[in-house]
């Protein structure tokens, strides 16, 4: 392959052609290359290959540019798949063929944990992977009435814009997601509201897709009755959000049964179309396997989830462990964690707790009783607080499995439990649970001696 997809003309356009080297890539899946004794981060670039790049913006520090040419091309290069990349947003990795992605993400986070942490893991587990295409069940739709163009646009944002790719269908979505995005833009300029309507949130439970329309005025009457009618033609399940998550009204139909499963641990999870799940549910069965055989479970464990949703790893672990207690910082998702529970039989073995993981005191941690082993999957922030108040306890858990959206913030972390806690870091893998960008999920199991995992 000597040429890629172009980008839109820029400002920067005359600027002067650079032949560059790929060295390595960053955390956003860019090359990043020198010129001139200055960092260049290369769009679409890839390790070991010679491109001819233009910059699209200039730095102090560093500049950006853009792959114009590949003159020689990695073997990990493939055509993209859509017919969008390089223009939308929502992938940044569709020129890379699937084990070069993992191998990336995995030197990422070796990187990261070596560079912020100086930590190496004593073992590297096998990269875990699913689905490369039509993986996601959530996504965040923006809608944009453009009336230059006197139509609806309904997508990702286009790369390093706020503009709204166009776009009829999408690779990574679910298919009747990605099918359904011309209906869904003629649907929108029906509307009365067309211009009120700034995104539509996708969650797919089973064989259930709901759409969450975010409005920003009450739609008429007849708009309800042609939101119904689409769901109605299309089987879905029609929601309106007037304002924060939690404003969700199910217009379409009665009832709503959106859920997920856990085969392997027969538990199902209802949840609410705007509910923080995980994107690739095939990676996640994966993920909570994984983590159960890492924590090295027996029936006497008595163990702490935190951040724990609606329970995803919680109720798995309560399939085999004494006891398990779960944490989450939303009152509606406890409550929620605590009715699934229920419904699995598995009230007498968990319990669910609210609470602030950012900003728990000793006092509050001591509240959360006796616990062996922990199991915390915190958001993009990571868990600092939390880490730092387990170094300073006397009695801490034989066994941690932490799992991770962030590579920098898991390393920042894993310094805390090693070099204060005296925790090992036993083993660590990637999950590709976002294949085609660049989002590294990763996990790693902290040990004290002797409680060592044996794989």
């Amino acid at each position: 392959m000597t040429g890629i997809r172009r980008r839109k003309s820029t400002d920067l356009d005359s600027a002067p052609l650079l032949t560059l080297e790929i060295e390595s890539v960053d955390l956003e899946g860019r090359g990043v290359s020198r010129a001139d004794g200055k960092v260049v981060f290369v769009d679409n670039g890839l390790p070991g290959e010679r491109v001819l790049a233009r910059i699209v913006k200039q730095g102090a520090r560093f500049d950006r540019a853009h792959a114009i040419r590949v003159i020689r091309a990695s073997s990990g290069r493939v055509e993209p798949r859509c017919r969008y990349f390089g223009v939308c947003g929502g992938c940044s990795m569709q020129h890379i063929d699937a084990d070069t992605q993992l191998a990336i993400k995995q030197r990422v986070l070796e990187d990261q944990l070596w560079h912020l942490a100086r930590l190496r893991p004593q073992t590297m587990l096998a990269p875990i992977a699913g689905p490369a295409w039509s993986y996601r069940r959530r996504a965040r739709l923006s809608v944009r009435d453009v009336q230059k163009k006197g139509e609806v646009l309904v997508g990702f944002h286009e790369r390093a814009s706020s503009y709204v790719a166009q776009m009829d269908a999408c690779e990574v979505l679910g298919h009747k997601a990605s099918q359904l995005i011309p209906a869904l833009k003629r649907l929108i300029e029906s509307l009365s509201i067309r211009q009120r309507v700034p995104q539509i949130e996708i969650a797919e439970g089973g064989e259930v897709l709901a759409l969450v329309f975010r409005i920003l005025e009450p739609p008429s009457n007849e708009d309800c009755e042609a939101l119904i009618a689409f769901g109605r033609l299309h089987s879905l399940e029609i929601w309106l959000q007037t304002k924060g998550p939690e404003s969700i009204s199910l217009i379409y139909p009665e009832r709503s049964v959106l859920a997920y499963q856990l085969s392997d641990f027969n538990l199902t999870y209802p949840f609410l179309p705007t509910d923080f799940t995980q994107v690739n549910h095939g990676v996640n069965e994966v993920l909570v396997r994984k983590a159960i055989r890492l924590l090295s479970l027996v029936q006497e464990d008595r163990v702490l989830d935190l951040f724990c949703g609606l329970g995803n790893f919680s109720l798995a672990l309560a399939r085999t462990a004494h006891y398990v207690t779960g944490v989450e910082g939303s009152e509606s998702l406890v409550s929620r964690a605590q009715a699934i529970a229920a419904s699995q039989g598995l009230s007498d073995r968990t319990r669910f707790l609210s609470a602030n993981l950012f900003t728990i005191t000793q006092q509050q941690w001591k509240a959360l009783g006796e616990h062996n082993k922990l199991l915390m999957d915190p958001p993009r922030e990571g868990a600092q607080q939390l880490c730092e108040l387990i170094a300073d306890q006397a009695a801490k858990p034989a066994r941690i499995v932490y799992v991770s959206c962030n590579p920098a913030t898991l390393a920042r972390d894993a310094a805390i439990l090693v070099h204060q806690a005296g925790y090992q870091l036993e083993a660590a893998a990637v999950a590709n649970m976002f294949p085609q960008t660049s989002h590294v999920e990763s996990m790693a199991v902290f040990a004290r001696l002797g409680t060592a995992w044996m794989p």
